[in-house]
């Protein structure tokens, strides 16, 4: 008797893949990791300094709404193909399916450049988080830190968020529960504590007409679009419900419904902290040369004293630390299934899954690895934070765009819908979303300050140039002649096709064979 299998294994068996994780998140659980690595207490505050410089609170508040309907758009094309295709592989697996015979080119280029963008992800997250904790213990030791020390918190951090992936994946799912309530619920209490103790609050004018230009260029139009970067930066990450299908109940619902909430409750929460934040704002010269170093510490300790500043700060962190953990959870995902197609280097061994620990214990330390190398530029540059949140965010937009590009050109009028459809919406909403990408991935290279020196280069473009001609030379020179697209690891008559099953899965080819053996 052949056994029966949930409707989500069997669309995985139909694409092509075991069940080799375990499937045990609810459409909620698959939200919340999305939604904990967006953060919106972490990249808001990270990057709240640089948004201040660049456009002022002006910036800070319309940026916020006009980029969160960038990424909606952004979104809902990713969750439409997402509905279709629900595998761990997510965005380049898609992209595999959607160019037709240029497939495994777009799939390559795709994973990596979201497997960089997922490493930057991580890296600065957890940087933030490193930052904000040294501020922290500054404000309550009169500690005097150098970047050394930021580095060596920072890699403590990456340690402690390996562990976490490694021995605790049983409690991931709660602890990105428990994510979500403090994410909305810390915004409710900073709001209304700001909003009640400050007693001298901004203007309504100043919060949302006032514009400042601290950066040394004299385009105005040139500043605001730099202003977006904090924005932007926030509104990364949600591809993760993507990534966690393969673990999630009712996947083709589950994560495009995933993707589409995280933009959506990260946008209202957002506003309400921004709004809390800038109203909260008594002197802007205090604030924005913040002995902490931190304006955000300033902000909180003028509004509600030291032991309120103290106890909205560990929200903070409590907040960073549940978001840079499921990013960790997502980045190792991905190195899971990029190497389970044979993708990257030492693949047999990235697409393991320990058999005890249930985790791709492999994938989790490579992704603590490379964030870890790329904090080392901290102690090159001051300015490497800014940088690391610029790779993140083009990194992961490129790879969000590709798949949508491929849907909206080679896969025109030949995809097919899964339960979640934009229907006749599908391709303008395609073609804004690839605009947006096209613009910021320019617009993040470019340099934040004049004049330009060595110490407020933006780095972005080197490091973003070095992964272009890695990814297009590694596949001009190699990839090419061997990588085929995503590979199946079961045989044929494994799949057990349901009656006119649309999907069609190509036979293992022997490289990606050998990998996966």
């Amino acid at each position: 008797m052949t056994e029966k299998i949930d409707r989500s294994e069997q669309r995985l068996r139909e694409l092509g893949y075991k069940q080799e994780l375990k499937r045990e998140l609810t459409s909620f659980t698959n939200f919340s990791v999305s939604f904990s690595i967006v953060s919106i207490l972490t990249g808001l505050t990270s990057l709240y300094g640089t948004a201040l410089n660049s456009g002022g609170p002006a910036v800070i508040i319309w940026g916020w709404v006009f980029v969160s309907i960038m990424s909606m758009c952004v979104a809902a094309s990713m969750a439409e193909i997402c509905s279709s295709y629900p595998t761990s592989g997510g965005l380049y697996y898609w992209s595999s399916k959607l160019a037709g015979e240029h497939g495994p080119f777009y799939a390559w280029i795709t994973g990596w450049w979201n497997l960089l963008g997922q490493f930057g992800c991580t890296a600065g997250i957890d940087f933030g988080l490193a930052l904000l904790l040294s501020s922290v213990i500054s404000l309550k030791t009169g500690w005097v830190y150098e970047r050394w020390h930021v580095v060596l918190i920072y890699f403590a951090i990456l340690i402690v968020h390996g562990l976490i992936n490694t021995f605790l994946v049983r409690y991931i799912a709660v602890m990105n529960t428990a994510s979500v309530w403090v994410h909305i619920g810390g915004v409710v209490i900073i709001l209304v504590a700001i909003l009640v103790k400050t007693e001298n609050k901004a203007s309504a004018s100043f919060v949302f007409t006032h514009f400042i230009n601290n950066t040394g260029w004299s385009s105005t139009v040139y500043v605001v679009l730099l202003g977006l970067l904090q924005s932007q930066f926030t509104m990364t990450g949600y591809d993760a419900s993507a990534h966690m299908t393969e673990e999630t109940m009712n996947a083709d619902v589950a994560g495009p419904v995933g993707i589409m909430m995280a933009v959506g409750v990260s946008f209202v929460a957002g506003l309400g902290y921004l709004l809390a934040l800038t109203f909260g704002i008594q002197d802007l010269d205090r604030v924005l040369n913040a002995e902490s170093g931190n304006p955000i510490v300033q902000i909180f300790l003028d509004s509600v004293g030291d032991t309120g500043a103290l106890l909205l700060l560990i929200i903070l962190l409590l907040a960073q630390f549940f978001c840079g953990s499921a990013s960790v959870t997502a980045n190792s995902r991905m190195i899971y299934a990029f190497s389970r197609d044979g993708a990257m280097p030492g693949s047999k061994y990235f697409h393991q899954i320990h058999p005890t620990l249930k985790s791709p214990v492999w994938g989790v330390w490579l992704s603590c690895f490379v964030s870890a190398l790329l904090g080392l530029l901290y102690l090159i540059n001051a300015a490497a934070f800014s940088a690391i949140t610029s790779i993140a965010t083009i990194g992961l937009y490129i790879s969000y765009g590709l798949p949508t590009f491929c849907r909206i050109t080679y896969s025109r009028n030949t995809f097919e819908d899964g339960p979640i459809s934009l229907g006749r919406f599908s391709l303008p909403i395609g073609i804004i979303s690839c605009v947006w990408i096209t613009i910021i991935t320019v617009l993040f290279v470019l340099p934040g300050a004049s004049p330009v020196t060595a110490q407020n280069m933006n780095y972005t473009v080197v490091i973003v140039a070095a992964a272009a001609i890695f990814i297009f030379g590694n596949w001009y020179f190699n990839a090419r002649h061997w990588f085929k697209g995503p590979v199946a690891n079961i045989d044929i008559e494994e799949q057990q096709h349901v009656p006119g099953d649309k999907f069609e899965i190509e036979e293992k080819v022997a490289v990606g064979k050998e990998e996966i053996q």
